[in-house]
């Protein structure tokens, strides 16, 4: 037992050493001493493949190459070409790339691209040692030493000199070493392991924290890398818990003591806002004692009489500056917390007893300029700031748990932020069976909300993503009542997707969203006529507490080519090049915008549908999209109306959207999108309104406008006061559509206190004239329109869905909706397409208004029709209304093409526009549209086909 010192003496000496140092350290541009080490800058270097070093002693050697810190063995150039034995971390559904001849050249050393995510310049898989000498001052031989490293990728073993310090695996925080013992005066050798391989704990391969998928499974540390000289006794860490009824924050403070007796210290707390309009709080003193070793100490400090309170529209932050005065040590922190209560009333959130609803957007640690997450605050500013103009005011860290930086932006944004243990336990992880992971969850949300959970925006923890495991639901309920029990500051939940339990403070579950995983053309988008008045009522029937819509959306675009020159960093677009090269191939290079942007206009259509599903449910909670912006990873998911770099695409801007998603936003309950002229147009209206208050007295008004921006009908809606919440009824929108004479796209927009959302919609005439007298329709191509077509006539084949060979086009899954997640990573799920392209302007659809892109109104043509692969035919048709084709196969297909056959004329539909016509006014407009245009001198096919050509199209 080492012989305590006389707390005297102890005192006597801290001074004569604080004296001594102002002529022994280094002295900082401010004249003060330096007590900070910054460990940024050239370390040597070597890579440890073999797993050679530990035997070899390498902490006792000098290593000979160099990188720059903070970085990764990536940035700085080192690791392994990529190849086809690349030892990569994630899975890969999709095996095709290895072994088919169409990827061969993509194989070849010198050309290797892969299709599967974003490709890195290097990589590397195992150990890596990085090493630095340092020279520490006299005066820190009475300090507490630390070695501060704000992120691994991941374990990470330190030694100074000879000895090693210990090892650490946090993907989460950051990784803190105690030197005190072995750091003393004069120069050392700091030696650091770091190896990012899966060992015994398995977070699952896909954890975004650890997968190629997203952010690459680098190696190195990155942000803050520095070695800190602290008093002896010193501030360990801190909880602050703001109480808003009561107008304070009751402050927690652990302390640590190495003096080995007790000390008598001052702390001092003050609270300062950033806000000139904030009132000045006092700075309350405290007498403590703190005990050898470890200390806690709690105090009521006073907010005031009126606190700044912080939500999504006032993101009032205070910095809480917590001081330790001993004599002439002093030890300081300085921590933003916000005084704010996230709570559930019923099934809906609350922000400090308001009802809110989460708008939210996934992020998954995509960063492909460096292939790790950024650790500077203006970087996730930007990223907030993009959210924010989409109508976003949630973010869910899927799998993972970002750095300070993320949380001290959205703090400053104001954004509901919910982390996770860095944990995907799934494809060959499990949870709640036994493993390491089981207690690494645990210690790992212990790290994250001891590090990171006095930020206002930190609002939700779960323990990951979509679990496996034979007794998951044991264990995270336990996990759950864990949390519920330690911290009360936040709400919890088992994992994202599932399960849900009724210990849960809400629930995750991807039912109430519009297309499911697996459900092909049977989901809601592409079985069920459009329309905008179904809900998720009956889904979230049978819940007491709040639901949030898991990861809804996934609704594909075509990639855009122009992003390949963007990716200047450690990752490249190769998958992207792949699809280049796939497109060119087919003839079609010259489409790859035309394809991005009718292909996008799909898309936001898909996901008005789906944000304005969950609005228009009373009771709900939010929604979590899969996602805003693109997942480079999994095969390609070209999910986002934003690209990686959180860049608009070009088709709909932030200002667009955050009209359907916002916190005001009108509602439109459409019965069905296409209209007859002898029908009365009757909308309910109705808002869903989460801003800061009731609005009161608010009247709305509606217009109606057609193509060319005229308005044709408007009305207002009584006077009302709308509460906070959704699924408030403002009235009901009547008007006979008599007046309408001509087949016309109209776009009805309501206005709710100055916030505005518009829908298209379609109305024909109920009679049209006769067409087509000398035009034979015909399901088949038989004898007698074989005979029509040899003397010169015109022929309209309308083929029934099912009819034209797989090898042609049958086997194409075409739906309305754009393709959901990807092919590859779905097992092919249908549909298999991106809706049309079409030139709006072709005679043949004079009667049948469209814009270039899918709208409502090809609900029906898609519904009931095949693609045909055109190059089957000749590769030189151009098709009147084009299908876009997944990017993987690139083919050019064809809904409606025109041609020459034999002296006649040919119009062939993979349309069926005859089946069950009577319930079908889109396909009968269309079949009349078509009908007017073979009647005309317009009608004047270019490309030749031979008979026999649409006949081996056919069954």
């Amino acid at each position: 037992m080492r012989k305590r010192i006389p707390y005297l003496f102890l005192v006597c000496f801290f001074c004569l050493c604080s004296n001594l140092t102002y002529t022994q350290d280094k002295l900082n541009k401010k004249g003060k001493i330096q007590f900070k080490i910054d460990l940024s800058g050239e370390w040597r270097f070597i890579p440890d493949s073999l797993d050679k070093g530990y035997a070899g002693q390498w902490y006792n050697k000098i290593l000979k190459d160099k990188v720059d810190l903070p970085g990764s063995m990536t940035t700085n150039g080192k690791g392994e070409d990529i190849s086809v034995n690349t030892p990569w971390t994630g899975s890969i559904l999709d095996s095709t790339w290895f072994k088919n001849n169409e990827y061969a050249k993509y194989r070849k050393p010198g050309n290797i691209k892969v299709p599967f995510w974003l490709q890195p310049i290097k990589y590397y898989k195992g150990a890596a040692w990085y090493q630095k000498t340092i020279t520490i001052p006299v005066s820190w031989n009475i300090k507490h030493i630390e070695l501060y490293i704000e992120r691994s990728h991941w374990e990470t073993t330190v030694w100074i000199d000879d000895k090693e310090i210990g090892m650490q695996n946090s993907l989460s925080t950051a990784q803190i070493f105690d030197l005190t013992n072995e750091l003393k005066s004069g120069s050392h050798q700091l030696t650091i392991r770091v190896d990012n391989r899966v060992k015994e704990i398995n977070v699952g391969q896909n954890s975004h924290s650890i997968s190629d998928h997203t952010q690459t499974n680098w190696n190195g540390m990155i942000g803050e890398l520095y070695i800190i000289a602290r008093t002896p006794v010193y501030i360990d860490h801190v909880e602050l818990c703001p109480d808003i009824k009561e107008k304070k924050v009751i402050t927690k403070i652990w302390t640590k003591n190495i003096a080995g007796m007790p000390v008598k210290t001052v702390i001092d707390l003050a609270a300062v806002s950033d806000n000139t309009k904030a009132e000045k709080l006092k700075t309350q003193k405290y007498e403590v004692t703190v005990s050898p070793d470890s200390s806690f100490f709690e105090a009521a400090y006073p907010m005031g009489n009126k606190p700044l309170l912080w939500d999504e529209f006032h993101p009032n932050i205070y910095s809480m500056k917590i001081t330790l005065n001993d004599h002439n040590a002093k030890d300081e922190k300085n921590i933003l917390f916000g005084m704010r209560e996230f709570k559930t009333d019923g099934t809906q959130f609350t922000i400090n007893g308001r009802k809110t609803f989460l708008r939210g957007t996934l992020e998954c640690a995509i960063f492909p300029l460096t292939g790790y997450p950024a650790t500077d605050v203006s970087s996730w500013m930007h990223i907030f700031r993009v959210a924010k103009s989409y109508g976003l005011n949630h973010i869910r860290f899927h799998s993972w748990c970002p750095p300070d930086a993320a949380f001290e932006a959205a703090d400053r944004s104001g954004f509901y932020l919910q982390v996770e243990c860095a944990s995907w336990a799934n494809d060959g992880a499990t949870i709640g069976d036994g493993a390491p992971i089981d207690q690494y969850i645990y210690d790992e949300s212990q790290k994250i909300v001891r590090d990171y959970g006095n930020h206002p925006s930190f609002c939700m923890l779960a323990y990951g993503n979509e679990p496996a495991g034979k007794n998951l639901t044991e264990y995270l309920t336990a996990f759950v009542n864990f949390w519920k029990q330690k911290d009360s500051r936040r709400l919890y939940t088992t994992g994202a997707g599932w399960p849900i339990i009724a210990e849960s403070n809400y629930n995750s579950t991807p039912d109430p969203r519009i297309q499911h995983w697996g459900e092909g053309l049977k989901s809601i988008i592409n079985r069920e006529n459009p329309s905008t008045n179904f809900d998720w009522s009956t889904s979230i029937s049978k819940y007491t507490n709040p639901t949030v819509s898991h990861e809804i959306g996934q609704w594909c675009v075509y990639p855009d080519f122009k992003e390949i020159k963007k990716y200047t960093g450690v990752l490249r677009a190769r998958n992207f090049e792949i699809f280049q090269d796939k497109l060119k191939q087919n003839g079609l290079g010259h489409l790859a915008d035309s394809f991005l942007l009718a292909s996008g206009k799909l898309q936001s259509l898909c996901y008005k549908a789906e944000i304005e599903a969950a609005l228009r449910t009373p009771g709900f909670a939010g929604f979590q999209l899969l996602d805003i912006h693109d997942f480079p990873g999994q095969g390609t998911a070209l999910v986002g109306v934003l690209n990686p770099l959180w860049e608009d695409k070009g088709y709909i801007t932030g200002k667009e959207y955050s009209r359907f998603c916002n916190a005001t936003v009108p509602l439109a309950r459409f019965p069905k999108m296409v209209y007859l002229n002898n029908e009365e147009l009757q909308i309910p209206v109705e808002v869903a309104h989460f801003g800061t208050m009731p609005l009161k007295n608010i009247t709305t008004t509606w217009e109606i406008k057609n193509s060319h921006g005229r308005i044709l009908f408007n009305g207002k809606l009584s006077a009302t006061t709308i509460p906070m919440g959704n699924g408030f009824k403002l009235g009901e929108i009547k008007q006979p559509l008599a007046t309408i004479k001509v087949p016309s796209k109209l776009t009805l927009t309501i206005i709710v206190g100055g916030h505005k959302n518009s829908w298209d919609w379609f109305v024909y005439p109920a009679l049209l004239p006769q067409a087509g007298k000398d035009i034979l329709l015909t399901q088949q191509l038989n004898e007698e329109a074989i005979d029509k077509l040899n003397e010169g006539g015109k022929v309209l084949l309308t083929l029934k869905r099912g009819t034209v060979k797989k090898e042609n086009g049958g086997s194409v899954a075409v739906g309305f909706s754009s393709i959901f997640w990807n092919t590859a990573w779905t097992d092919g799920q249908a549909p298999h397409t991106l809706g049309i392209l079409v030139n709006p302007k072709h005679p043949a659809l004079k009667q049948f208004p469209t814009d270039y892109y899918s709208n409502w109104q090809w609900w029906d043509a898609m519904s009931h029709s095949n693609a045909i692969i055109l190059d089957s035919v000749s590769k030189n048709l151009k098709p009147i209304v084009r299908v876009i084709d997944d990017w993987v196969t690139a083919r050019s297909l064809g809904l409606i093409f025109e041609c020459k056959v034999g002296k006649g004329k040919l119009i062939v539909s993979s349309v069926d526009l005859l089946t069950d016509a009577e319930k079908r006014p889109e396909a009968i407009q269309l079949l009349y549209s078509l009908e007017i245009y073979m009647d005309s001198k317009e009608f004047s096919p270019e490309t030749k086909i031979d008979v026999n050509k649409i006949l081996n199209l056919l069954q």
